[in-house]
């Protein structure tokens, strides 16, 4: 199912929201650790996010702790829903919302809405996970959070794209540095499991960021940026980590089946986000 500029916000119906969706997806994500739908937006939809997307890096770079650094000419930005133009189509499409209903449960929270850009020279991250397992991951072998991406431009081999070791979501991570960094002698395993993802944009992906992955060298003359958006169970606490808000005028023009879905603080006054989800293990890359 596509959704143009120019649909309503309103959930719409077609093949994504087919009843086989959330168990596709849950087979994925608790095999593999990550699901995709491909076409699942226009094209042009795609090129306004992406002109959103730049809009803000030039804004965040401006003023300090507006960007944060995941290793070499990468970089991490996190927005407000109001920076985003396709923000409510995004987060009311069929497939978006049956995954986060099978996997998360019916009262699921968006917590994060951001984006990550290797630039050209970006270098090889190491392996790792975005955060520690969570004890209820760990004692019940049960997903409490997804990280939903869209890329913004077609990827191709020499932009770095996004390398994932499927199954790795249920690693303990014990004696991984900081609970998110495998020791390197484990790095074979991964490498041996290692899949490149080369999403087209209208591509959409949903993952467990405890999948361990890692971003390659972009040594294209091309930016990769990539949307995130953070979805949690209730009480898988993530929303600590991330400082979303909306203004009272753009809460009121939301539908209510966003609405009942963002716990952000509703404000008067959006401030610009200082950005405070840094990975130390991430900022100087890989070390060969």
């Amino acid at each position: 199912m596509r959704v143009s500029p120019a649909q309503s916000a309103a959930p719409a119906t077609g093949p994504a929201a087919d009843d086989d969706v959330p168990v596709e997806a849950l087979g994925d994500l608790y095999r593999d650790g990550i699901t995709a739908c491909r076409g699942a937006f226009e094209p042009a939809w795609v090129d306004q996010i992406g002109r959103d997307v730049a809009a803000a890096f030039e804004e965040a770079r401006s003023r300090p702790d507006g960007a944060v650094g995941r290793g070499p000419q990468r970089w991490y930005v996190e927005i407000h829903p109001e920076q985003l133009t396709g923000f409510v189509e995004l987060v009311t499409h069929p497939w978006v919302v049956s995954v986060c209903r099978a996997v998360l449960g019916d009262e699921y929270e968006i917590v994060e809405l951001g984006f990550d850009t290797p630039f050209p020279g970006a270098a090889m991250q190491p392996w790792h996970r975005d955060f520690p397992m969570p004890a209820q991951t760990r004692r019940q072998r049960r997903l409490t959070s997804l990280a939903f991406n869209l890329t913004t431009v077609d990827t191709v081999e020499e932009m770095g794209p996004f390398e994932i070791a499927p199954g790795t979501q249920w690693d303990d991570g014990a004696d991984f540095d900081h609970g998110m960094f495998p020791p390197r002698e484990r790095y074979p395993r991964y490498q041996q499991r290692a899949v490149r993802k080369y999403p087209q944009r209208g591509d959409i992906s949903a993952r467990s960021a405890l999948t361990v992955h890692r971003g390659t060298p972009n040594v294209s003359d091309s930016a990769r940026p990539v949307l995130v958006l953070g979805v949690d169970a209730p009480g898988a606490g993530n929303a600590a980590h991330h400082d979303m808000a909306v203004t009272r005028a753009y809460w009121e023009r939301l539908p209510p089946a966003v609405r009942e879905h963002l716990p952000c603080p509703v404000v008067d006054r959006l401030e610009p986000i200082r950005q405070k989800h840094t990975i130390e293990g991430l900022v100087m890359g890989a070390a060969e």
